[in-house]
């Protein structure tokens, strides 16, 4: 094979095995034959939570967390948040390149189409209890879409496939919005297709008594913004539930709902929530010091710093923490921020955190912009949520795609019993 390959010795039997080497990976089941004997089932590979496994090979997203990378189909993620907007990164994730005037306006109008819920839908969440997590309702409302609209089974139809993305991505924020209106006691807002893909979601959020809600431009754009650095982050718990789930083919809003409750946990979409209350508990830039003391003692965790992937600055930190001061142009100041800012410098000055590559990450600013806007903790998953719809339908569908893909289904290592006899209950000890 050449230079492109790897040559193991099983020190068991002292055979040697040639194993092809293919973009920086190994196949897995090559290994399997590396065997003791005839009987010997093979090698397996042991890896708790996919730490060094590659589940798929795609081509949407890419990072590069030493360097602090993260590209869309190749596009550096500062770029997109600059000069893009939500639909467009959209369409790019799904399709794999930028659309022409045509077909963004296209897309456009394919998405506004399906904004509005079956009005059964209304009374679904009529049905949760009135302070009912958003994430909850989120999660549950999203998986009856399923039985609204059988035709999302045919997921082998290209065109079926079409409509169920537009739908999904089209009805999330309505969704998000009638939880969010809901546990407010509010009565909910219809969508306003006029408006832009985020400016029509504030709508949702906010309206009052007004005829018509007009979004406020900068607003308006940190959403979108918000909404970008969101999309899709490469084989996170998220998406790998959505391939997962997918993989068994299901339709895509019940592989939705499972993606969604994969990111509800406080260790994926519910971070930014965490480093809310870590900022609210320290208070005042005056009690950094003593706080950074007693994470070092281990006596606390620094939330927003550091990330599984990233081992330098995480380059969506870096975009939230510019827009944080046009947002508090139009909103009240949020006090936090000033604790957030001593708090990232003193943690980039001291050895401790560098040592440890503890930088922050997106979660770390992202919380304080939604609170100044006046959205509440509990609705940030969700907002994350609708974000990651894109993604998620992107990952999906190149799942389907895939040649390669069977339905998901691990290895186990496994530490049990052998076989033993069954004990009669009387003569157990």
């Amino acid at each position: 094979m050449g230079k492109e390959s790897l040559t193991v010795t099983d020190n068991r039997t002292g055979k040697s095995y040639e194993i092809s080497i293919q973009e920086g990976a190994i196949r897995a089941m090559d290994l399997r034959q590396i065997k003791v004997n005839d009987d010997d089932f093979g090698l397996l590979s042991y890896d708790p939570a996919f730490m060094n496994t590659a589940s798929c090979r795609s081509r949407i997203t890419y990072i590069d967390g030493d360097r602090g990378i993260l590209h869309y189909r190749g596009y550096p993620i500062e770029q997109l948040a600059q000069k893009s907007n939500y639909l467009e990164v959209a369409y790019l994730l799904l399709n794999g390149e930028l659309p022409t005037h045509a077909q963004l306006d296209d897309w456009t109008q394919s998405v506004k189409l399906h904004t509005m819920l079956h009005e059964s839908v209304k009374k679904f969440v009529d049905g949760f209890h009135h302070d009912a997590h958003t994430m909850g309702m989120l999660v549950g409302t999203v998986g009856a879409l399923s039985t609204f609209y059988p035709d999302a089974k045919h997921i082998h139809d290209a065109e079926s496939r079409r409509m169920q993305i537009c739908r999904v991505i089209a009805k999330m924020p309505t969704v998000a919005a009638f939880a969010y209106r809901h546990r407010k006691g509010l009565r909910y807002a219809y969508p306003d297709n006029e408006l832009t893909y985020c400016g029509n979601f504030l709508n949702m959020l906010f309206k009052m008594t007004e005829v018509r809600y007009k979004p406020d431009p900068v607003l308006e754009r940190a959403i979108d913004v918000l909404f970008i650095l969101h999309a899709d982050h490469e084989q996170n718990c998220s998406t790998s539930a959505m391939r997962g789930v997918g993989s068994s083919q299901v339709d895509p809003f019940s592989a939705i709902a499972a993606s969604a409750a994969a990111l509800y946990g406080p260790l994926h979409g519910g971070a930014n929530e965490q480093v809310l209350l870590m900022l609210a508990e320290i208070g005042s830039s005056a009690n950094i010091p003593s706080f950074i003391k007693k994470v070092k003692a281990g006596e606390g965790r620094l939330m927003g710093f550091g990330h599984r992937i990233y081992k330098s600055y995480d380059p969506r930190a870096r975009i939230i923490k510019e827009i944080a001061d046009q947002v508090f142009e139009v909103t009240k100041r949020n006090p936090l921020i000033d604790v957030a800012r001593e708090l990232e410098r003193i943690a980039l000055e001291d050895e401790y955190f560098i040592k440890r590559k503890l930088y922050p990450n997106v979660d770390f600013y992202s919380g304080i912009i939604y609170q100044a806007m006046g959205i509440p903790v509990e609705m940030f998953t969700v907002l994350f949520a609708v974000a990651r719809t894109s993604g998620w339908m992107a990952q999906w569908q190149e799942m389907l795609l895939d040649p390669e893909q069977k339905i998901a289904r691990p290895r186990q290592v496994y530490l049990g019993h052998d076989r033993r006899d069954f004990v009669p209950i009387e003569k157990r000890g």
